[in-house]
């Protein structure tokens, strides 16, 4: 209800490309085209990426799956859901987790974001030309410590993210994600087709899709575990308020396997524009998170046309770092509205003033405070590890088993026949996976993550 006590329709997805455009793009991010490589190359190619796939669909597909029911079945944001399904019980702390690690992630991630435009506009103006990788990662180091620049960017990022989700979600989130998502794809195959074509990229298609499973050790198969579990967005209460928005006809299992499949397929693609270029010019692909921001704009350099596709990626970083930022967004704008009946542009502008706010600290943590540790980390990483490690784990691991052990099977059954109108066969399948396997996997990543279990 607003101000004067009118009852508000809520606001849903138009279509079903808008719905999948927008949850696609909460998965795909920097996680994919950033962080997924350097996790490759750090643990031996494919096998860790035959485990990373086998994890997406064990686990990550169904707590999605999960996460979707609870918001459409209570057309709530990601705490009130808990709330309305099981109203005087404590499961609405799961909401609370991820709309915290929500706020959290956006004020570091939105940094980074930023460290993404500038990177464009360096390859813009080809400021990158005659350097060498040494140079250019004192050049990298010198930005994020920099106590302009780095701030001046995130602020264009949040500036950007903050209109969009200010408009709504037909407005903004589906209207803009239906641009933003096929421009993202068409930069990546573009990219795919000069890496594949250079000398010598066969070698990097090869480390990337022939297994060498004694290259895989224990450490690497729980890293597929966590990123297969954080790259789809889950944890963060995103998908619990896509779910919300989302018409009684769309067909939630469809839903969720085609945002996984297709986050997947983006991490792929990915993949095929950097191992190829990097193979190609003789840099070991365990540069680690380095790869992107050091390693690459040196490839470029050496690469015919690099200057072109040098700026195609940096573009595509930009366009996968918005597209997580809208929902991150979202999450917490929701939330607000609900919360304390605020108008949308209200909430919206308020809450990412906020996590502004933090972000800046957080990027000055990088340079003139980074004297100011906690528990031995700057600011900028100690969110990160929090968020990673403490709140979007417990916010999924409590969600997991609410949906396999608390909510009521009827309501399971009713959201995924879209009330008995489509035949769906695998229903105990997920009840089992989110009773017992998801719940189980969750704590062992948790339990490394905080280091009680070391390998």
């Amino acid at each position: 209800m607003n101000k004067d006590n009118r009852v508000v329709k809520r606001e849903s997805f138009q279509s079903s490309f808008g719905l999948i455009a927008a949850a696609i793009g909460s998965a795909v991010g920097l996680g994919n085209i950033w962080r997924f490589p350097y996790m490759v190359g750090v643990n031996g190619g494919a096998a860790f990426l035959i485990v990373y796939l086998f994890f997406v669909v064990i686990i990550g597909i169904p707590i999605m799956l999960g996460e979707f029911i609870i918001g459409r079945e209570a057309k709530k944001d990601a705490v009130g859901s808990y709330k309305t399904l099981a109203p005087k019980e404590k499961w609405y702390i799961s909401g609370i987790l991820g709309v915290l690690a929500a706020f959290l992630i956006l004020a570091f991630y939105s940094v980074v974001g930023g460290w993404t435009l500038e990177y464009l506009f360096s390859a813009i103006l080809n400021k990158f030309q005659g350097q060498s990788v040494a140079q250019i990662g004192e050049g990298f180091s010198a930005f994020i410590s920099d106590p302009i620049r780095p701030v001046f960017w995130q602020l264009v990022i949040m500036l950007i993210t903050t209109y969009i989700v200010a408009n709504g979600v037909e407005d903004g989130i589906e209207k803009y994600s239906k641009v933003l998502m096929p421009l993202l794809l068409i930069i990546v195959v573009i990219l795919d087709i000069r890496a594949v074509t250079l000398t010598g990229g066969g070698a990097g298609l090869e480390f990337l899709f022939k297994p060498d499973f004694s290259k895989l050790k224990a450490q690497g198969i729980l890293d597929a575990l966590g990123h297969s579990f954080f790259s789809l967005s889950l944890g963060m209460g995103i998908m619990v308020t896509y779910g919300s928005y989302m018409k009684e006809k769309e067909n939630l299992g469809a839903t969720a396997l085609k945002v996984g499949i297709a986050d997947t397929v983006v991490a792929l693609l990915a993949g095929i524009a950097i191992f190829p270029a990097v193979f190609a010019f003789g840099i070991s692909p365990d540069e680690g998170a380095g790869l992107v921001f050091v390693t690459l704009p040196n490839v470029f350099l050496q690469m015919p046309g690099g200057y072109i596709f040098s700026i195609l990626f940096f573009a595509l970083l930009f366009l996968a770092t918005l597209t997580s930022t809208i929902s991150i967004l979202e999450a917490v704008t929701a939330y607000v509205i609900e919360k304390f009946n605020m108008e949308r542009k209200k909430a919206a502008i308020r809450t990412a003033i906020l996590i502004t706010l933090l972000g800046i600290i957080a990027s000055l943590s990088n340079g003139p405070l980074s004297h100011r540790l906690i528990r031995g980390m700057n600011l900028f990483d100690f969110l990160d590890y929090l968020t990673a490690n403490y709140f979007l784990t417990m916010s999924a691991l409590i969600s997991s088993i609410f949906i396999g052990w608390r909510l009521d099977k009827k309501i399971i059954e009713k959201q995924l026949t879209n009330d008995g109108r489509l035949q769906i066969r695998y229903i105990r399948l997920l009840s089992f996976i989110l009773k017992f396997i998801a719940p189980i996997a969750i704590i062992i990543v948790f339990l490394t993550g905080i280091g009680i279990i070391k390998l």
